[in-house]
């Protein structure tokens, strides 16, 4: 399985070095290569858990790719990346889950469905369609 190629520019960094403790919430993509402890929440963005991070947070966004360790649950309403020598101990839950071998997942993996929004003119939603 090949790893995602993100076209997107990496909007936030959190460094080797840095340890943050609270509340993150971001647009666009955040990679995280230090230490974060509390909740990561970002309704249309990518998470990226590099290598050498630890996590002791929820995470809730789009996306979430994890190559380092996260204790804590993950969410995420597009899919979840998980390559080695990641380790997640908590629960996904996606539409997509990709597991690459010599992964880990300590918790219950779900894959829910994905729900697509119609919207009316104007832009107000008319109707949702869970597919």
């Amino acid at each position: 399985m090949k790893k995602a190629k993100h076209t997107d520019a990496t909007a936030t960094y959190i460094g080797a070095d840095a340890v943050i403790r609270g509340e993150i919430q971001f647009v666009g993509t955040i990679r995280i290569d230090g230490k974060v402890e509390g909740k990561i929440i970002s309704d249309a963005g990518v998470a990226i858990v590099a290598e050498n991070a630890l996590v002791k947070a929820d995470i809730n966004v789009s996306v979430a790719i994890v190559s380092g360790q996260v204790h804590g649950n993950i969410y995420a309403n597009r899919r979840i990346e998980i390559y080695p020598p990641g380790r997640v101990d908590g629960n996904v839950m996606a539409p997509v889950i990709s597991v690459e071998a010599g992964s880990v997942i300590n918790g219950t993996c779900a894959i829910t469905a994905r729900t697509i929004s119609f919207e009316k003119e104007g832009g107000a939603p008319d109707a949702a369609l869970t597919v």
